[in-house]
């Protein structure tokens, strides 16, 4: 099997997620992913024990507990017994675990959802825990500071200005505005600098979501979905953990993970980007290909709505949603991970002509 290639055709069949919020304090957990897991279940007609696997993604560091995703589970339906696996990542890498097991034949389904709650504490705070705990961590750099110098140096470097970012913000909330959805939409103010160059505008919005896929392989996706959405290819990379040895202004992994998927084997009409800050749709297009004729986050992307660990599979879920609709033939999806792009997945999605 070539890297990011399967034996088995697998293809997103459902997709559903939550409305974005800024604060969700009246509902746990739990209660925020019942309704999508019923939604995205309701569209392909399987049952919970119909499920041949399920994976979540999640953070225990938003929840502040350990093996927060357990409690998600009474979502999901306590009996009959499920084959199940969780991530403690972007609900996309948990796709990914999903896609795998399905390539080993050992399930024919499955289910995936994640969900991120950044309401209750400053998000901006608990994301240094992903730093290298000797040197970066104990400084307490926030990650709106560390893509405020991947945005400086892209700037530097004569690769964009802070008027191209705003545009990309405006762009990105205008285009939610089709998006019920989306947290933020239509015309939004750039705002205050949050920290140079970066303004409020260029930032994602602090706020709880949640959503869900379903995956099926071969004859029983085209039972489930009358236009699954294939995916062709996935992989998944990752940069240097330390800072100072990684280019700010380009993204290796993300080339990388797209030639894996055959991302650059024809072109793609559909990217639906994970770029939480303007500034990294600026890297990651660049690390892509993508020309003016690729349609970029036509959902809003991550400056509309970024429910943490649930903000990756959403761009999966979109893309994948174009090609149910017949809006999209070849769509191409990616997710981040860490700081300043550090990890980062690309799936390519096709529909049947």
């Amino acid at each position: 099997m070539a890297p990011g290639k399967g034996t088995r055709d697998v293809a997103v069949v459902a997709f559903a997620q939550s409305d974005h919020l800024r604060r969700t304090d009246e509902l746990s957990e739990v209660e925020m992913v019942m309704p999508v897991l019923h939604q995205v279940l309701a569209a392909t007609g399987l049952k919970a024990g119909e499920i041949g696997f399920t994976c979540s993604g999640s953070s225990d560091y938003l929840a502040g507990r350990a093996f927060s995703f357990t409690m998600t589970l009474d979502g999901v339906g306590a009996w009959p017994p499920i084959s199940e696996s969780h991530v403690e990542m972007d609900g996309a890498w948990a796709l990914y675990e999903a896609w795998v097991k399905i390539q080993t034949g050992e399930a024919d389904t499955a289910l995936v959802y994640a969900y991120g709650k950044s309401s209750p504490g400053p998000v901006r705070d608990v994301l240094t825990r992903q730093l290298d705990p000797y040197y970066l961590a104990p400084l307490w750099p926030d990650s709106v500071a560390l893509a405020a110098l991947q945005a400086r140096a892209l700037i530097d470097t004569g690769a964009t200005d802070e008027s191209a970012l705003a545009a990309i913000g405006a762009r990105s909330r205008a285009a939610a505005t089709a998006n019920p959805h989306a947290q933020l939409r239509g015309a939004v103010p750039q705002g205050d600098y949050q920290v140079r160059p970066l303004r409020t505008g260029d930032c994602p919005p602090i706020g709880d979501g949640a959503a869900a896929v379903v995956l099926a392989a071969g004859d029983e996706a085209r039972r489930l979905c009358a236009r699954p959405a294939w995916i062709t290819g996935i992989d998944h990379r990752i940069e240097a953990h330390g800072l100072g040895l990684r280019d700010l202004t380009d993204s290796p992994s993300t080339r990388l993970a797209a030639e894996r998927a055959g991302a650059f084997d024809r072109p793609v009409d559909t990217a639906e980007l994970h770029a939480p800050f303007s500034s990294q749709e600026v890297v990651l297009r660049r690390a892509l290909g993508l020309d003016a004729a690729v349609v970029v986050n036509p959902s809003g992307g991550a400056l509309a709505a970024n429910p943490v660990m649930a903000a990756g599979l959403i761009r999966i879920g979109e893309a994948a949603a174009r090609i149910h609709r017949g809006e999209s033939d070849r769509a191409l999806a990616h997710a981040t991970s860490g700081p300043c792009l550090q990890q980062n997945l690309v799936a390519v999605l096709e529909g049947d002509s």
